[in-house]
């Protein structure tokens, strides 16, 4: 059978006005189609570790499938897990949600507690979901811009006077996808002073590469703790586990909040996979040996690509974390787009332009990749820039 197109029939939703598949997405998957015409591609534009998932983790979740553990779980969240992860974090399950990925959390969040109209604050670059998932809830994006001249980092300046009557939210990236930017504890008491004098904005912490901060680590709510109370914590296991296909993520937030969240979950998804939590909750608490190991080898990758990348002529700063660097373009080809699609079609590299995050004359390039790859992406960049 044959679907007949007829767009004259299909009536898409307003709220989705402006709203498409990200522009990582769209790259990864050109990137996928010119490889399977038998071009040599290498992709540097995906956020997912090439570490394979821990053996005991895959271990746990086979055994979780033996026994049972293969019913519709509950919708917040196994109570194993949940407690887990409470204990880890030193608050009460009913102040935990677990979700299908990280992203679920947030937009979650989104849906259970903006109206139309309501303005969630965040920074350029930013992730490039977060500002798409804040207005199909309804929400006005207030986007900052947070140069590499500050750091990649929001100034308690820059919060105070974006600070309106219709602020619901505060959201943070740290560590940063995609500049790798890491808040110390001074910087988040400093944005911290801020919103003790307006009560009416909430934060959202996305804190999933925490376990990839290649500086001390501080979490909001430590440096914060006086605002624990409107603060969710966004964290789970994809990055730091290589499990990004396992799809499980959670917030910790104030019980009235996770329970709207668990309202908004219950009408979407119900609870994340059964099998997948089992496998959570084998590795947050497993052997935590492979964090550091992991985070070494990253680190070295990350060196290694920064000093690439400034050797080719493209300035690029030292990430604190995560596994992102955001370089400038190239003088000779400032269009970040333009250069993107230069580097995939002259060199075979396939990058993700800084417009995606709403900071264009960059591009995001991911070390999470073999050494090998990076060091022929950088050979190929580097050849490609000495042709502009």
């Amino acid at each position: 059978m044959t679907i007949q197109n007829n767009p004259g029939e299909f009536r898409r939703a307003g709220r989705l006005d402006g709203i498409e598949l990200s522009e990582i997405v769209q790259i990864s998957e050109r990137a996928a189609q010119l490889r399977s015409q038998g071009v040599d591609v290498i992709a540097l534009s995906t956020g997912e570790p090439d570490f394979p998932t821990p053996a005991h983790v895959i271990e746990a979740a086979h055994k979780a499938a033996l026994d049972g553990q293969t019913r519709y779980p509950a919708t917040a969240g196994t109570p194993a897990l949940r407690a887990a992860i409470a204990g880890q974090a030193g608050v009460e399950p009913a102040n935990v949600i677990v979700s299908t990925g990280a992203k679920q959390v947030l937009a979650g969040a989104f849906l259970a507690t903006l109206n139309p109209g309501d303005e969630v604050i965040t920074t350029a670059p930013f992730w490039t979901s977060y500002a798409d998932m804040v207005k199909l809830a309804g929400g006005l994006p207030m986007v900052l811009d947070c140069p590499r001249g500050q750091g990649f980092k929001l100034t308690p300046e820059q919060l105070e006077a974006a600070i309106t009557p219709r602020t619901r939210w505060l959201l943070l990236n740290t560590p940063s996808n995609p500049t790798g930017a890491v808040y110390t504890q001074a910087e988040l008491q400093a944005l911290g002073a801020v919103l003790e004098r307006h009560r009416h904005v909430w934060v959202i912490s996305d804190e999933i590469y925490q376990h990839l901060s290649y500086v001390p680590f501080t979490p909001f709510v430590q440096a914060v703790p006086a605002l624990a109370g409107r603060v969710l914590t966004v964290n789970g296991v994809s990055k730091a586990y290589s499990m990004t296909g396992w799809r499980i993520g959670w917030g910790i937030g104030p019980a009235p909040l996770t329970k709207a969240m668990v309202a908004v979950q219950g009408q979407i998804t119900s609870g994340a996979c059964s099998i997948a939590q089992a496998a959570a909750l084998a590795a947050i608490t497993g052997p935590r040996e492979l964090l550091a190991e992991r985070r070494a080898e990253m680190r070295a990758r990350r060196d290694l690509v920064v000093a690439g990348l400034n050797a080719a002529g493209l300035s690029c700063a030292q990430p604190d974390g995560a596994f992102y660097v955001f370089p400038s373009c190239p003088e000779k080809m400032p269009v970040d787009h333009e250069f993107c699609r230069y580097l995939l079609d002259e060199a075979g590299v396939a990058l993700v332009p800084g417009r995606a995050f709403g900071m264009p004359g960059h591009l995001r390039l991911s070390f999470a990749y073999a050494t090998e790859s990076l060091q022929e992406g950088l050979r190929r960049i580097a050849d490609a820039t000495a042709r502009l």
